[in-house]
Order: structure tokens, then sequence, then C-alpha cells
């Protein structure tokens, strides 16, 4: 009976990067839905098309959607000054359709990248689970969590239900007072207002506002733009006094 000693399992073997080819067939390939979230003016359309660059890079082929972007145009627009032709996607589009509509023509599409993905309709987001799961298309939605009201939006909720990975968007974005802020007010003559249309898209100061009943297209002027705050001044509606930073950010 021999006495040498059984060798040690080489360690290097749990770092392979190919499995063996059981361990594949149990491990289907699918894609991934990630959701990066935050609150107005953090850089979420930076990311978005940051993610883009760096997919396209590598050789990726993907789509850009957007619904209701700040322009009002058919893009997703960074406030520091990048912007992209998106496809605009309203409530009734079926993403999936879309996206086989692109490979019926022979067109790639690996992945796709979703801006203002909190006025997705849940409905939406189940399409696009579903591109993930049995598809193998990557998904990246970038959006706010929740309303001016604090209530999540329908899109973001069932993102939050669905989604593989939750990313908040770490660049800091500041309430008047210095404290962190994550909370949308809505602004309107001056004065934090509760009711209204859940979806509302405006810039600061006059502004063009567009509602799922009047089109950003059928604009009008009025006085509505958004602060973000803390939570404490969301709650108490305080939007401090001085009048430069009132009115430096716009809904994103």
């Amino acid at each position: 009976m021999s006495t040498e000693p059984t060798p040690a399992a080489d360690p290097t073997d749990a770092l392979s990067a190919v499995p063996a080819a059981g361990s594949r067939r149990a491990r289907p390939v699918t894609g991934h839905l990630r959701f990066y979230y935050g609150p107005m003016d953090c850089g979420k359309s930076t990311l978005a098309l940051q993610v883009d660059h760096n997919q396209a890079r590598q050789g990726r082929k993907g789509l850009l959607l957007v619904h209701l972007d700040r322009s009002g145009l058919p893009q997703i627009s960074s406030r520091i000054g990048i912007t992209r032709a998106a496809i605009e996607v309203h409530a009734e589009v079926d993403l999936m359709g879309l996206v086989r509509g692109h490979w019926a023509v022979g067109a790639r599409v690996d992945y796709l990248i979703v801006d203002e993905a909190q006025f997705l309709a849940p409905a939406q987001v189940d399409q696009l689970a579903e591109l993930a799961d049995d598809w193998q298309v990557d998904v990246y939605c970038f959006g706010i969590a929740t309303d001016f009201r604090s209530t999540l939006f329908p899109g973001s909720r069932r993102l939050f239900e669905l989604a593989d990975d939750l990313q908040p968007v770490q660049v800091d974005v500041l309430c008047w007072c210095g404290l962190p802020a994550r909370f949308n007010a809505r602004v309107q003559d001056g004065q934090v207002t509760r009711a209204g249309d859940t979806v509302l898209v405006a810039d600061t100061g006059h502004s063009r506002v567009g509602t799922h009943s009047e089109p950003l297209s059928e604009h009008r002027t009025t006085t509505v733009r958004y602060q973000v705050l803390c939570r404490r001044h969301f709650r108490l509606g305080d939007l401090g006094t001085d009048p430069g930073v009132q009115g430096q950010l716009s809904f994103a």
C-alpha cells in the first residue's frame, strides 16, 4: 500500500475562467437586467451614454431607447452637453417586437440602453426581463426612483422587483442646506406642489411642460420646475432663500 501523500488540489483551479462542460450546461447563458437610479442631476444620462460607448468599443451592437427626454426630442441628452439620437418608446411600444424587428432585417441587438426608465409601463419592464432571460440581451436602465410625491414610479417599481442588479448612481447631489438630496420636489409659482399629473417634464424658469394628456410638442408657458431636496426640507416644502440655488436644476 502506497504511503505517498495525496497531492493537494491546485488552489488556482477555483479561479479558472472556463468551467467544465457539465457546469456550462448547468448554467445557461442569460442576459442581465440592470437598473441605475438616482435623483435629478446625478449623472444618469451621462452614465447611460458612457455605458453605450464602452459596449460599442467592444464591437457590440445596441439600441438607445428613451421616453420623454428633457429636450422633447428622441434622444438621450446629458446636462454636460453629450447627446445621442435614440428611439422614442411611448407606453404602447412593444419592446420585444421592436428588437425582433431589428433582428428580422439582419441587425444585431446585443444590448439595450433605456434612459428615463421610470416612465416605462410595467409590462414593458416584463418584456425587458424576457429579452434578458430568453434572448441573452443585456439591458441597462437609467431613471428616477420616485416622483414629486416621493412615490415610486410604476416603471421603477417593476424594475426594483425584477432587475438582477440595482445600482444607485454614485454622484452626490446636495440639497440647498448641504445635506444629501434624493427627493425631487415639483415647484410651481415658487411653492412645492404635491398634486398633479405624475408624468410632467419641465426645465427651470418659464418652461415647456409635457404630460400624457398634453404632449411636449404642444407646449405651453408655465413656471414649473424641479428641485432636489433632503427629506426634511422636502417634507417641509422649504426651498431655501437663494434663488440661484432654487433655479439650478431641471427634471432628469
